[in-house]
């Protein structure tokens, strides 16, 4: 058992409706919820155990995403990260070594007519307005407004501004995926 990593992750979000809120509140009080960009909608824990290995009842505050995973079971099992991937390992922090870990840029997180931007504290909620076509964005210090109450974005225009040149460049334009949705034309019947 000694050579046994047990990790134990949550599923991103809260329930989808309130109704469900009763049994599915894993965001607890974050605002948002699963399909939404906000904490409530992203943000879950991640629980590990390495007998020898994981210091037992240590934590870290180390900010990485699901798609952190398949480069750190790489780095376990000594294989090569495939190429061109966003995750970066994150084995150093497992192991206590937080000296040796390597951090994101950002992060970026997408759904239907929303995009979130993680840059360290701070955060960026980008909606967009199916009504109007334009977006609203929202910037909050996670570090000490966690419930995303506090919005910065008049505040702080050099976020602002830095937000949305990465909202515009990381992303990658899909048919499949558009971030915004186009109104769907009427068929019309002719006899």
């Amino acid at each position: 058992m000694d050579d046994t990593l047990i990790i134990f992750a949550s599923d991103n979000g809260s329930a989808l409706t309130k109704e469900q809120d009763s049994y599915l509140r894993t965001g607890g009080d974050l605002r948002g919820r699963k399909s939404e960009v906000y904490e409530g909608g992203i943000k879950s824990p991640l629980i590990a155990f390495w007998k020898g290995k994981i210091i037992p009842g240590s934590s870290s505050n180390h900010i990485s995403a699901f798609w952190d995973f398949l480069p750190t079971c790489a780095e376990i099992v000594k294989v090569k990260t495939p190429e061109n991937i966003d995750g970066i390992s994150y084995l150093p922090t497992l192991l206590g070594k937080t000296d040796k870990q390597k951090q994101h840029d950002y992060l970026y997180w997408e759904r239907s007519q929303s995009q979130a931007i993680r840059k360290g504290d701070m955060k960026a909620d980008i909606v967009y307005d199916k009504a109007t076509q334009k977006q609203n964005i929202e910037i909050y210090n996670l570090a000490k407004d966690p419930f995303e109450k506090n919005n910065l974005a008049e505040t702080m225009p050099e976020f602002k501004a830095e937000f949305l040149k990465i909202a515009q460049t990381a992303r990658v334009e899909s048919e499949i995926f558009p971030l915004v949705k186009k109104a769907k034309k009427a068929k019309v019947k002719t006899h």
